[in-house]
């Protein structure tokens, strides 16, 4: 089955309204209701579309309401059955803060086709579809991954550029690339759009790498997989509680390596809106009483991978 192109428009819809309501909070060191206006504000127009859709990816379990927790049931009904991932504001630090590098994202995907994950950390790696598929590996050292992605690309080490958080749980890692005289991009937050560097020569990202979200794992995979670009993630749990709730989403082998075709299956769309000016797509820009935005959108069966402008008018 393949997604109704028509449902592409309905998708920015939904991301654009979720990143303007949180507009107002821009800078006010505000995260908490920022999210909640985001959350808020697409689970609104989710319940518009005439869909049966579930959350699979969410932001917490059924006794986190307000948030869109996993299994939550949304939509208007229809013949249209669907899995949700959302992530109504990736990077509540950057609206409190007024930062580079907000996003409101969302994939959907046919029921069935989208991983369950759940909320818990993953350790990942995403390489452009320039790279051969067996030339880089979550299970190789660092060294090999770098060292085949220069030898494909013909560059030299010192000319590669990895991308990952900037974290001390990346110590290790960033001191052997600084060791390599690799480029590094080290992000302070937003690991969907860090992955999805990997997608375009612009942004001169060659690799990201590291422990990030699980759930914005799935997220960044379902976008990589129009690409045609390279997915794996581990799950990493921490405590017993992180392990019970993966049992009761069916994870049984907890130390499997997921390649992206395990993440995502079939026909999806993403849709990821810019709230501050990031390297995907550019912030809310205010003029004239109206709320321009721009969404980085996907659809794998129509093969489109597009930047859509968008006109909203403020309402007062």
């Amino acid at each position: 089955m393949t997604l109704n192109i028509e449902l592409i428009d309905k998708i920015i819809n939904v991301t654009s309204k979720a990143a303007t309501s949180c507009y107002k909070f821009l800078g006010k060191n505000d995260k908490v209701n920022a999210d909640k206006a985001a959350t808020d504000s697409m689970r609104h127009e989710i319940n518009k579309l005439e869909i049966n859709g579930e959350v699979v990816i969410g932001e917490g379990e059924l006794d986190e309401a307000p948030m869109l927790y996993i299994g939550e049931k949304l939509g208007a009904g229809g013949k249209i059955n669907l899995d949700i991932a959302v992530d109504p504001l990736e990077g509540t630090n950057f609206v409190a803060k007024n930062l580079p590098g907000a996003l409101s994202v969302i994939s959907i995907a046919e029921k069935g086709n989208l991983f369950n994950a759940p909320e818990t950390y993953m350790n990942k790696l995403a390489v452009s579809n320039k790279i051969p598929v067996d030339a880089t590996d979550l299970d190789f050292p660092v060294e090999k991954n770098i060292h085949n992605i220069a030898d494909y690309l013909n560059k030299d080490i010192k000319d590669i550029t990895a991308c990952l958080l900037n974290r001390p749980r990346h110590k290790e890692i960033i001191d052997k690339l600084k060791k390599m005289n690799v480029k590094l991009k080290l992000i302070t937050d937003g690991d969907v759009s860090g992955a999805l560097m990997v997608t375009d020569d612009k942004y001169n990202v060659d690799i990201f790498l590291g422990i990030g979200g699980g759930p914005e794992g799935v997220l960044a995979a379902s976008a990589l997989d129009t690409y045609g670009c390279k997915f794996q993630g581990r799950f990493l749990f921490e405590n017993e509680k992180d392990i019970s709730r993966a049992k009761k989403m069916g994870i049984t082998d907890l130390n499997k390596k997921y390649d992206l075709k395990e993440i995502i299956k079939g026909d999806s769309i993403f849709c990821a809106t810019g709230i501050t000016a990031g390297d995907l797509v550019k912030g809310i820009n205010v003029k004239d009483s109206k709320y321009i935005t721009e969404t980085l959108v996907t659809h794998k069966s129509s093969n489109t991978c597009k930047i859509v402008t968008r006109e909203d008018t403020i309402k007062t």
